[in-house]
């Protein structure tokens, strides 16, 4: 069967090949591929800045944002064929840790957690796959090729879940007024779920025409082209989505009394900022503000991604895919285009059946 591979550690190795059916020792549930999102972190393991294969290969199947379709599942698993599913990215390690064995892999204590399309186990590019039928979450048929957006969404699930907890410190801490730095496709879907919650939503980013201040606006929320700073904005929430370096410092510094900044960018590292350190610290001291960090997602979040996709807009959620092409046209969905917001990749010839 075709798959898109990468030979990690090897700069633009990507390529399509033929690799073996998967093996029944990976689980009972056979899935088809339907599609796989493409993001920066394909784009970064293609480059060969990260990135393992399995014990024992020289190859990794990439894709780890993914739609598939239940081919075979066993009985009482709850599954059957033509289910529509996503394949959960993260396993927990093989001891398993404290946070593993609790089901909370995206905080394992020990690093040995292996993750779809990233390390150390094949992802979902490629035409069939096999998994146990609890390393699956099952979509509403509905949701159609939407569900794609699931992988992403989870992301944004924890965030939030993370301000939820943060602003637990005290009384009367419930956010009213949110900041997203960024209108990818992360930033955008963080902006859907401050939405749902009910929040005053604002979403910051560079570009002031094409696709992204529309769908800003089309949520209801409002569109900012400057820095937060010169907003005016004292946020109680910030969902930070950019990973820039300047922009994460005014994420942190820019929050009202009590505010949580929520960091969901991986920021490249080598650059330098000049920085007050101390009236930084003065401030998040003084005010009571929180700073965390938040990366991946367990079976929670999934859950409540999919119910965030469930209740938003079929119309607006499909403007989010900008491109969809085959396969076999990996290299152009990896060269971002100016009005891209979400690539993905048709593996299966019907899509999602929509």
């Amino acid at each position: 069967m075709r798959a898109l591979t990468v030979r990690p550690g090897v700069p633009d190795s990507a390529e399509i090949r033929d690799v073996p059916e998967p093996p029944e020792s990976d689980g009972p549930l056979l899935v088809q591929t339907l599609a796989v999102g493409l993001c920066g972190t394909d784009a970064e393991i293609v480059r060969a800045d990260y990135g393992e294969a399995p014990l024992g290969e020289h190859h990794l199947v990439l894709g780890h944002e993914n739609l598939g379709r239940v081919l075979a599942a066993p009985s009482g698993s709850g599954l059957s064929e033509g289910d529509l599913v996503v394949g959960i990215v993260r396993r927990p390690d093989p001891q398993p840790c404290p946070a593993c064995a609790a089901g909370e892999w995206d905080f394992c204590r020990n690093g040995r957690y292996t993750e779809h399309g990233i390390k150390q186990l094949h992802g979902f590019a490629r035409e069939r796959w096999r998994a146990q039928p609890d390393a699956v979450v099952r979509l509403e048929p509905a949701l159609g090729d939407h569900g794609v957006l699931l992988e992403p969404t989870t992301i944004l699930a924890k965030a939030w879940e993370q301000v939820d907890r943060a602003t637990q410190r005290g009384a009367g801490l419930t956010p009213h007024v949110a900041v997203v730095t960024g209108a990818g496709p992360i930033g955008l879907l963080a902006a859907l779920l401050g939405i749902q919650r009910g929040l005053e939503v604002h979403v910051l980013d560079i570009v002031e025409d094409g696709p992204k201040p529309e769908l800003v606006k089309a949520l209801g929320a409002t569109y900012h082209s400057v820095p937060l700073p010169e907003t005016g904005l004292s946020p109680d929430a910030v969902i930070e989505c950019t990973g820039v370096a300047s922009v994460v410092i005014d994420a942190i510094s820019c929050t009202g009394r009590d505010g949580v900044t929520c960091l969901t960018g991986v920021s490249p590292t080598g650059r330098s900022l000049r920085l007050d350190v101390g009236s930084l610290n003065r401030t998040a001291v003084l005010e009571n503000d929180a700073i965390v960090g938040s990366v991946n997602a367990n079976r929670r979040h999934y859950e409540a991604g999919a119910r965030a996709l469930a209740r938003a807009d079929a119309g607006w959620l499909g403007r989010l895919v900008t491109r969809r092409l085959p396969l076999d046209k990996y290299a152009d969905g990896l060269d971002r285009k100016p009005a891209d917001v979400k690539v993905v990749l048709t593996v299966a010839d019907d899509a999602a059946g929509s």
